[in-house]
């Protein structure tokens, strides 16, 4: 006799609470894990995936399909109404035909839909949902010494305060399994000590093989990956360190690690609020908890002696690295959550956030020195060129903007900036090109949850390739450092490699990588030292993944 099911109210409630977390509800989710007593739950611990209670509520409706069209000894499928988790079933069935022939179960489509609308719940796209999240102003926000006055509240609309579900791009299908083709041995190896999804990876730019990564159960792994031709491929890799200095773990998902310019100090910056300097040795530089909301981007200037972040708390705060304490805290972008952060030169920045504009900042100014506007929804990312003349903003109203930023000083009005338009839906990386050649214009990489990734003029506006190749959002994308491939990953599991420069002789697809099922990429760094490089890649199946191009032969055609 098959054992019984079991279902506990605490098991549901742990469920719920899962959900509100990835969605962003974080008072939702609090206000459960009190009333439900969560913290004395044997399930509070467990590892949820990403997703798993509309994952259940999908199979669900399955379940309800079958058994509502379930006739005889067949399965009736000509049936056009939906079925819904709030709404009644009406079938509609009409005459079965003639032939008496079972056909393809429509569930079987429902299943398919439900595989791709999981990946609504992934990270990338929750810390897009998150990001958008409005929380009320804690009231020691009132107490906290910003510069800017806060903006009139927005009136809300009625809608906004509900969960959207962002649309999925059309469904294709997978011409490769998964495995590494066209690669020697060793050229994918996989770093497996986190116990959640991978958010968030970082090289450091001065230490060969020296990695960082970051998960949602709020761990932070040091790695020393070796490389050379006397390294064994299939021998296991463990962290040289684990950092676990975190206060809520289930608060405290890891959004962004950034090293300064000589790999001496890494950044942490975390949903926990709590900005975090570490050495590269794994030691806490230092800590501090200015910020009352989650941190979504921390970047050392160029010569590493400031620290700018953005913060869902509606402020950006400058922390004096070399003193080990805050400088400024500033409130540029009224009660609009700021997401990113860029250095134009090491004493002037821009913020982007949710009130759709881009404010440029000087560290001995009162005010902001400029106000970029024009974008018609929630800015997302914002990078600066490597001359550091102009400036590049993607956003949700699904295009990309070029600023020219070269007299950022003067107070002369900027010139108006170039408009990417193509892509069908929000944005969620852009990237310059490292290098540009002589005469050449300047190229940027933008990735969307449209399932695109494209190539822009800078100059022209003119966009140069569209990368279809994905069936998924694209969540990353980046450049080689020598300028000459594009690297895209996304919601489908699969790493894309194109050729920049690609000829009408030459294929633009250069290689790629199908990681498997529910293995969402979340980012991408690939780094070089001298004649070394590797690509680290974050990913949902809980670990890490580098890539050797040296042991990809299609990377090494001129």
């Amino acid at each position: 006799m098959p054992a019984p099911l079991l279902i506990t109210a605490d098991q549901v409630n742990c469920l719920i609470h899962a959900y509100f977390l990835d969605s962003g509800f974080q008072h939702s989710a609090f206000a459960i894990r009190m009333e439900g007593r969560l913290d004395q739950s044997p399930h509070i611990k467990k590892h949820i995936p990403r997703g798993e209670l509309i994952e259940l509520l999908s199979k669900a409706l399955l379940y309800s399909e079958v058994e509502a069209h379930w006739k005889g000894d067949e399965l009736s499928t000509n049936c056009s109404a939906p079925f819904s988790l709030l709404d009644p079933h009406a079938c509609s069935l009409q005459p079965l035909s003639s032939t008496n022939i079972v056909r393809e179960s429509s569930a079987a489509k429902v299943n398919g839909d439900t595989a791709g609308k999981r990946k609504a719940t992934t990270p990338s796209e929750d810390a897009r949902a998150e990001k958008r999240a409005r929380k009320e102003q804690d009231e020691k926000d009132a107490q906290m010494n910003v510069d800017g006055a806060p903006a009139p509240k927005p009136k809300k609309d009625a809608k906004s305060d509900a969960p959207q579900a962002l649309p999925e791009p059309p469904t294709k299908k997978f011409k490769h399994k998964p495995g590494v083709v066209g690669a020697r041995p060793g050229a994918v190896r996989f770093l497996q000590a986190h116990k959640t999804e991978v958010f968030v990876v970082a090289w450091n730019p001065s230490t060969k093989g020296q990695l960082v990564s970051g998960s949602r159960d709020a761990v932070v792994n040091y790695w020393a990956v070796p490389n050379g031709p006397n390294n064994d491929p299939t021998a296991p890799i463990q962290p040289t360190l684990t950092l676990t200095d975190f206060s809520f773990e289930s608060q405290a998902d890891l959004t962004a690690l950034n090293w300064n310019h000589d790999g001496s100090l890494v950044a942490i910056a975390s949903y926990d609020s709590i900005l975090r300097i570490c050495t590269a040795n794994g030691d806490t530089y230092f800590r501090d908890s200015h910020h009352k909301g989650p941190i979504f981007a921390a970047k050392f200037s160029p010569s590493g002696q400031w620290i700018a972040t953005a913060s869902l708390d509606s402020t950006s705060c400058v922390w004096d690295v070399k003193q080990k304490r805050i400088h400024r805290q500033y409130r540029n972008h009224g009660d609009a959550c700021c997401l990113d952060v860029e250095w134009l030169d090491d004493s002037t920045f821009a913020s982007c956030g949710a009130d759709k504009i881009i404010q440029i900042v000087s560290l001995t100014a009162t005010g902001p020195l400029h106000t970029l506007e024009g974008h018609a929804g929630e800015i997302n990312s914002i990078k600066c060129n490597p001359s550091q003349t102009r400036l590049a903003s993607c956003a949700d109203d699904s295009t990309a903007r070029i600023w020219n930023i070269e007299n950022i000083h003067s107070e002369k009005a900027l010139p108006a900036p170039v408009i990417f338009s193509g892509h069908q839906q929000c944005l969620t990386s852009i990237e310059w090109c490292p290098v540009t050649g002589p005469g050449e214009h300047e190229l940027v990489a933008t990735a969307s949850f449209d399932a695109t990734a494209r190539l822009w003029d800078t100059v022209t506006g003119e966009c140069t390739k569209v990368f279809a190749d994905h069936t998924k959002h694209v969540y990353a994308v980046t450049f080689s450092p020598d300028g000459r491939h594009l690297v895209t990953g996304g919601g489908d599991g699969s790493l894309m490699v194109y050729e920049v420069k690609a000829t009408i002789q030459s294929k633009e697809k250069k290689w790629s990588w199908y990681t498997g099922e529910k293995s969402g990429i979340f980012e991408i760094d690939w780094q070089s030292w001298g004649n070394t490089s590797l690509i680290a890649l974050a990913l949902e199946r809980q670990m890490v993944a580098i890539v050797d191009p040296s042991k990809v032969p299609a990377l090494q055609s001129s």
